[in-house]
């Protein structure tokens, strides 16, 4: 008898077990079908194709300096909490080529994780 009691209260833990997993899981990726497609509109959204920061420089906390582009011209301005102030006018003849990423911001190719893993592992005491 105690041990037919044992049996039903371990499946009935494990049944509910079960149903708080599933419910998890189901939870989980509603979460994930959300932020996709929350991700997506937003894309959506930003999508111009006159208007595009090439470049930022942060100054200070609340001052940076830009360029835009504005259809075929490029601006450079001077952007704080209160107030934009276009500092310049320059063409694209102008503007030093790097490598831009998929979003088309520009990427720093300097040293690569695996350059700066080896001078690491060269510094270490051999064993």
């Amino acid at each position: 008898m105690i041990l037919a009691s044992t049996a039903g209260s371990w499946l009935s833990s494990l049944g509910q077990f079960m149903s708080v997993l599933a419910i998890f899981v189901v939870v989980l990726l509603l979460t994930w079908l959300t932020t996709r497609w929350i991700a997506g509109y937003q894309q959506g959204q930003m999508h111009n194709q006159n208007l595009r920061i090439v470049e930022t420089l942060k100054l200070t906390v609340n001052n940076y300096i830009q360029i835009v582009e504005v259809g075929d011209i490029y601006l450079v301005i001077a952007v704080n909490k209160d107030h934009i102030e276009k500092l310049a006018e320059i063409t694209k003849d102008q503007l030093k080529e790097g490598t831009l990423d998929a979003a088309g911001q520009k990427m720093d190719m300097g040293e690569s994780f695996r350059d700066i893993l080896d001078k690491v592992k060269h510094h270490l005491p051999k064993k």
